[in-house]
C-alpha cells in the first residue's frame, strides 16, 4: 500500500469556465517519478469514512524530473469532491495524496498505432502521453488523440494538441463537438466513435485503443472497436464516474 504524503497547490488555472489546471508540489520528493497515464489519489476533508473521501486523479502532465504535477478537474454538479477542490483550496493549500497509481501506461515499444479516445477531463492522461513522446522523442507509429466535448468553449489543451500536430509527424488531433452547428477544418460534428470509425473504415492496420471518459462511451467504443475486427487485448480502459 502507497504511503499518504503531502502537496502543495503552487498553481492553480482557468482552463475553460468549468475547468481549473491545479499545479502541486510534492512535498517529500524532488523528482516525483510517474508514467504517463498513471493517478493520484487525493484524501479531501468532506466525510468522515476514508473511503468516501478519495477522489482520483490522472496526472495531466509529463514526468519532467521535477515534484510538481498537473492536475485538470472539471467542478461536477453536486460532486462533494470537486466542489471543495473550487471553493476551498487556493494557492498555498495543501492536499494529502498518494501515489502514483495505474496500468493505463504506454507499451513499452509502441509498433501500433495508438487511438488515445476520451471525453472530457478523460484527456488527462493522453495530454501526458503526447507530451511524453514528444520530449524523449521516443520513437513511435502514428498516435490518433480523438476527443469529444459538447462545444469549443469546452475543448481542453485545444491549442496546444493543435500545436503538437502542426509540429510532430505521426501525431494527429481530432476534436469533435456534439452540440456545435459548423465545425472548423480538422473538426468533427458529433461524437468520438465516428472518427475512429472514418479512420479506420478503409485500413484495417495493426493498432491499440486506449478509451478514457464516462462508462457510456467507453462501453459503446468497446462494442464498436471489436465490430472493427479488433481483439479485446488490443483495448485498454480507464473509467471515469
Amino acid at each position: 500500500m502507497l504511503e499518504w504524503t503531502t502537496g502543495k497547490v503552487i498553481d492553480i488555472q482557468d482552463e475553460t469556465p468549468s475547468t481549473k489546471k491545479f499545479f502541486i508540489q510534492i512535498q517529500n520528493t524532488n523528482d516525483f517519478v510517474f508514467e504517463p497515464g498513471q493517478f493520484v489519489t487525493l484524501d479531501l476533508p468532506i466525510h468522515e469514512q476514508k473511503n468516501k473521501r478519495w477522489r482520483s486523479y490522472s496526472i495531466a502532465s509529463a514526468p519532467n524530473g521535477t515534484n510538481v504535477i498537473e492536475l485538470i478537474i472539471v467542478l461536477l454538479e453536486g460532486g462533494a469532491g470537486t466542489t471543495y477542490l473550487f471553493n476551498h483550496v487556493s494557492v498555498g493549500s495543501e492536499l494529502t495524496l498518494r501515489g502514483p497509481q495505474g496500468k493505463f501506461t504506454l507499451p513499452k515499444i509502441i509498433d501500433k498505432d495508438l487511438f488515445l479516445i476520451c471525453t472530457g477531463t478523460g484527456i488527462a492522461p493522453f495530454r501526458a502521453m503526447a507530451k511524453h513522446l514528444q520530449n524523449f522523442n521516443i520513437e513511435h507509429k502514428n498516435v490518433h488523440i480523438i476527443f469529444g466535448c459538447r462545444k469549443f468553449a469546452d475543448a481542453l489543451y485545444f491549442n496546444e494538441l493543435n500545436a503538437l500536430q502542426n509540429t510532430h509527424a505521426h501525431f494527429f488531433y481530432h476534436p469533435t463537438f456534439s452540440r456545435e452547428e459548423v465545425v472548423h477544418e480538422g473538426q468533427y460534428k458529433g461524437y468520438v466513435h465516428q472518427v475512429y470509425e472514418k479512420l479506420l473504415s478503409n485500413d484495417k492496420r495493426p493498432a491499440k485503443f486506449y478509451l478514457c471518459g464516462w462508462k457510456n462511451m467507453i462501453d459503446e467504443a468497446k462494442q464498436r472497436i471489436i465490430a472493427l475486427g479488433y481483439d479485446k487485448k488490443d483495448i485498454h480502459l480507464e473509467l471515469y464516474g
